[in-house]
């Protein structure tokens, strides 16, 4: 009796769109042993509307179902409730409320796909998790490193900064090697419930709402009016909660003049919003105190491309590690708008090397109203 070779087991993080809809077919065609998983993160009656295709709604839950019974494979729905309201939502409100901007998908990625997710997989005796990510994964000189997916207009390797060589090492992303276009061929060619959907751009638990809505029901104490203040500290201006307000920002100021003026920063102690010249947004330099190495530290003589958000090209930058944690963040030129809270992500080439978050820039002092 001749005996047939058990398949490998894999489980697909499944979101309900087409990129971790082909994930899960092209794995499957490979002939692997393939497990569907969807995250339950919020339940919708807490959002002020259900926006249909928006990440992770109702929708892609039924999407990501239609698809795995498509293909005849297991399909599970996990409820990460409680534990995304209290890592990503309840996180995101706090980061408002003391004058930062967070960046929530990086949080999620960290959190609940790599840490939660990833756990849950490995319980099921899955070799690897894949998710539909558009990023690449390689093994070279005994490490693991996280490069840039070959689509440069689809490269998600800056929500991914957080992760780690074990983590590397049970993960795998299938599409990093390949164009949107050639995924929805294979999308096609699979005959794929999702294969014409389209993509969502939203956060997925403030779909259909502004952020500054959203923060208005979910916290209870709000600061009221406050001063807009000029880069010598002169009241300007009144702003209506210091929590509207980013690092850059110019829109929605209410300013008299015909001055454009920016959102130089924001103190949220003071519920002051500082404003100033476009000119004054440059900046030679940023700290972080949560500093992360994919792998091995870089040489502080090195010089890297630092990323301060996701379409940024990026800016030639050495980084020096600080006394008890972080780093100081030094660019070849000055930089526009540096913003505490968001993500510092550094890169070698096409290769991740670390990261962190923003945790202030080094331009010059803002003179505070008493």
């Amino acid at each position: 009796m001749s005996s047939q070779k058990k398949k490998e087991r894999v489980v697909v993080a499944m979101s309900g769109g087409v990129d971790s809809s082909v994930t899960a077919g092209l794995l499957v065609e490979a002939g692997y042993e393939v497990i569907g998983m969807t995250m339950q993160l919020y339940d919708r009656k807490d959002m002020a509307t259900e926006v249909k295709g928006s990440c992770c709604s109702l929708d892609d839950v039924f999407d990501a179902r239609r698809v795995a019974e498509a293909l005849s494979i297991p399909f599970y729905v996990l409820n990460f409730q409680d534990a995304f309201k209290k890592i990503v939502v309840e996180n995101l409100t706090g980061e408002y409320m003391a004058g930062r901007t967070p960046n929530p998908c990086i949080r999620c990625n960290d959190f609940m796909k790599f840490r939660l997710l990833l756990k849950r997989a490995m319980t099921l005796g899955a070799s690897f998790m894949a998710t539909g990510h558009y990023a690449q994964i390689l093994h070279e000189d005994g490490m693991w490193r996280l490069k840039r997916a070959v689509d440069p207009d689809k490269d998600q390797t800056y929500f991914l900064y957080g992760m780690n060589q074990e983590q590397l090492s049970k993960v795998r992303f299938p599409l990093g090697g390949m164009t949107k276009a050639e995924v929805r061929d294979h999308a096609r060619r699979l005959a794929l419930p999702t294969a014409e959907k389209s993509e969502s751009q939203d956060v997925c638990f403030i779909a259909g709402e502004k952020y500054t809505d959203f923060i208005e029901r979910n916290v209870a104490e709000l600061p009221g009016e406050g001063p807009i203040l000029d880069e010598k500290g002169k009241t300007i201006g009144t702003h209506k909660g210091s929590y509207r307000y980013t690092v850059g920002q110019r829109r929605g100021l209410g300013l008299p003049g015909p001055e454009k003026r920016f959102v130089l920063g924001v103190d949220s102690e003071k519920n002051h919003v500082i404003t100033g010249p476009e000119s004054l947004l440059a900046t030679s330099s940023l700290e972080t105190n949560t500093l992360h190495w994919v792998g091995n530290p870089a040489p502080p003589d090195e010089t890297l491309v630092a990323k301060i958000r996701y379409r940024s090209a990026g800016s030639p930058a050495t980084v020096v590690g600080k006394e008890g944690g972080g780093a100081k963040v030094t660019f070849a030129e000055p930089v526009k708008a540096v913003t505490p809270g968001q993500t510092l992500v550094l890169y070698r080439g096409d290769e991740v090397v670390g990261g962190g978050l923003i945790s202030g820039s080094g331009k010059r002092k803002l003179p505070m109203a008493s």
